[in-house]
């Protein structure tokens, strides 16, 4: 889930551009924004900023983030959401 604000629409652009072919659901809940995919989504610093037409860190997603569910995987170009079944 992302908070809003003023970059989102282009930070959700990125993930839908990050992830072809996948069925990615948005869903606007007014304070924040949820994304869902099956099992993960990944989210490249080139794509973000290739949306936000300016540099961008992969750190600044941080503050974005309201929750997720299951494991993040974070590196200075990539985060990857996977989601973890119980059990494993």
């Amino acid at each position: 889930m992302f908070r809003m604000g003023a970059e989102i629409d282009n930070v959700v652009a990125a993930i839908r551009e990050d992830n072809p072919g996948r069925e990615i659901e948005v869903t606007d809940r007014g304070a924040y924004v949820r994304v869902q995919g099956r099992h993960s989504l990944r989210l490249t610093r080139e794509t973000v900023e290739r949306n936000l037409g300016r540099p961008f860190e992969m750190r600044e997603l941080e503050p974005m983030l309201s929750a997720f569910s299951g494991r993040i995987s974070t590196t200075s170009d990539a985060v990857t959401w996977e989601y973890a079944r119980r059990g494993k």
